[in-house]
């Protein structure tokens, strides 16, 4: 049976959205127990009698706007849903930690008290992104390091094709490094300097050098930058999605034919379109490099989205990718 801790009260719509979905998740996957922190009495409206749910109460939990954080919310905040959550896994009581809760908080917690897996360097926000050829690619480091070096680029790279491999099935995931021309040589010495690195690495199946302009559409399924380029590129993406959203629905409501349009034929295609564009279908973003699993809701997620979080999480643990990735890091370095 794997174990999670869920926060129960991190993220814009909790306790809510984070209670049913840690409900649908019990119902869809019965090889789970979870152990939710967080108010009982507001989360008790949503709450159902489970016998693999167990309920922890803390009335106290971070704000999803925080800011001052340090080693002092580790002895001040200690009894807070996500930290008591993070305890439970640090105590080897749980498996894994999902929340949607404040990311700095999430990664500052978790670094300290999980701690990181000693054959990785570094550790780094790995979330999944929506792309145009609709299967699974993460993108990373979305913010966690802006000062890595090649060898923590190669580490992420490492960590994400297992991860890709284990819990998404993919054969042979492709890694794109993200840079401003697709020649070899192209880019800032970390650049050219992993651009080598992935080159030569027996387990990376290396796309080559990545332009901004193709990501949505390459067959790379792994995009790699450092923590401030791939931030940036996140954030661009999300824009874009949001826009595209926009216009087309602008459009569609232009006119009295658009409107008909939309009821009689475009009903499913646009409900794909939707899905295709959404992070709710695929989870939460990864902590990579920590020697425990740590999944990180979006911060607005609802039910299902949670729950698809929760389903990560529960298949990193099943399918031990810490552990292969920790082989493969090991065998590197003798």
């Amino acid at each position: 049976m794997i174990k999670l801790a869920i926060d129960g009260m991190g993220g814009d719509n909790a306790p809510k959205e984070i209670v049913e979905g840690s409900i649908l998740a019990l119902k869809q996957f019965d090889d789970i127990e979870l152990t939710i922190f967080g108010d009982v009495d507001k989360m008790k409206p949503y709450l159902i009698e489970h016998p693999r749910l167990k309920v922890v109460h803390t009335p106290k939990y971070f704000e999803m706007g925080v800011k001052d954080i340090g080693r002092h919310t580790l002895r001040d905040d200690k009894d807070t849903s996500m930290l008591m959550a993070i305890n439970h896994v640090k105590e080897g009581l749980a498996d894994g930690v999902v929340s949607s809760g404040p990311t700095q908080a999430l990664i500052f917690a978790s670094f300290f008290m999980i701690r990181p897996m000693k054959e990785m360097k570094r550790v780094a926000i790995a979330p999944m992104v929506p792309t145009v050829i609709g299967k699974p690619t993460i993108l990373l480091d979305a913010g966690g390091n802006i000062d890595a070096k090649a060898e923590h680029l190669l580490d992420f790279a490492i960590f994400s094709t297992i991860a890709l491999k284990e819990v998404y099935v993919v054969k042979s995931p492709k890694v794109g490094l993200i840079n401003i021309g697709t020649e070899p040589g192209k880019g800032r010495d970390i650049d050219k300097e992993t651009f080598e690195l992935l080159s030569k690495h027996p387990l990376i199946d290396f796309y080559g050098n990545l332009e901004p302009k193709e990501i949505l559409t390459s067959d790379a399924q792994i995009l790699l930058s450092d923590g401030f380029t791939a931030n940036i590129v996140m954030k661009t993406m999300e824009g874009t999605a949001s826009a595209l959203g926009k216009i087309l629905k602008r459009e569609i409501k232009a006119s009295f034919w658009g409107k008909l349009a939309s009821v009689l034929f475009l009903k499913k295609p646009l409900k794909r379109f939707k899905q295709s564009m959404s992070a709710d279908e695929v989870g939460g973003a990864l902590i990579a490099g920590l020697d425990k699993v740590v999944v990180k809701a979006h911060g607005s997620s609802e039910a299902y989205a949670f729950m698809n979080a929760i389903r990560q999480a529960k298949t990193m643990v099943s399918h031990d990718v810490i552990g292969k990735v920790k082989n493969v890091l090991r065998g590197q370095d003798e």
